[in-house]
């Protein structure tokens, strides 16, 4: 094939997500995955900070130009790849959908399925959070959900709350820190159900590999 969409990791190729024999094809798709909709995207993997991009490749050929993205501290730099067959023609950062782990159902789930699942538009809704954890409560219905670490369950607390005023929601109460007193009353909660302590006090699901 002479073009190729691929995924970059922290400027590593990372995997070959399609293959087209034509630019126009291979652009649109580009074009269409860059402009996805994703709410909670993927900022940590193996217990470190990461970020994605999306490359259009094409098969080497004369009528290629160099292409040069910024860094953090907004240098430009050519982008090279390990592969010499190929070369890059259009980068983009891109969002990589993240997921968060389902404590009753044992799987994780994207933030639409959590949305739609737990937050239907009927009676009020207690959403809290801690360490890593977050527990929706509707009167004595209880769900508990884990995420990569503290800092990211406050992104996606942050995220929630915005979504949540963006669709004009008045029945769902954020309580993003809790008291001694409300932490308390959580844990003992949450152990009733069967949810083990070693678990809720745990601050992290992930850790870094080498």
């Amino acid at each position: 094939m002479k073009y190729l969409i691929v995924l970059f990791k922290n400027k590593e190729r990372k995997k070959i997500i399609n293959k087209f024999k034509t630019y126009e094809r291979a652009k649109n798709f580009f074009d269409k995955k860059i402009n996805e909709d994703v709410i909670f995207d993927k900022r940590v993997e193996n217990g470190r900070d990461c970020y994605f991009e999306l490359g259009l490749l094409e098969k080497n050929s004369d009528n290629f130009d160099s292409v040069f993205v910024k860094d953090d501290m907004g240098r430009q730099i050519k982008v090279e790849l390990d592969d010499s067959d190929y070369k890059i023609i259009k980068i983009s950062t891109y969002k990589v959908e993240d997921l968060i782990f389902d404590v009753s159902k044992n799987k994780r789930i994207s933030f639409n399925n959590f949305y739609r699942t737990y937050l239907p538009r009927n009676g009020v809704k207690l959403v809290s959070k801690i360490n890593n954890k977050i527990i929706v409560q509707e009167d004595d219905n209880i769900n508990l959900f884990s995420l990569k670490c503290d800092k990211e369950s406050d992104r996606f607390f942050t995220i929630l709350n915005e979504q949540l005023m963006l669709r004009g929601r008045t029945d769902c109460i954020l309580v993003p820190d809790s008291s001694k007193a409300q932490k308390k009353y959580l844990y003992e909660l949450l152990e009733s159900k069967g949810i083990s302590k070693s678990i809720l006090y745990r601050r992290s699901t992930t850790f870094f590999r080498g």
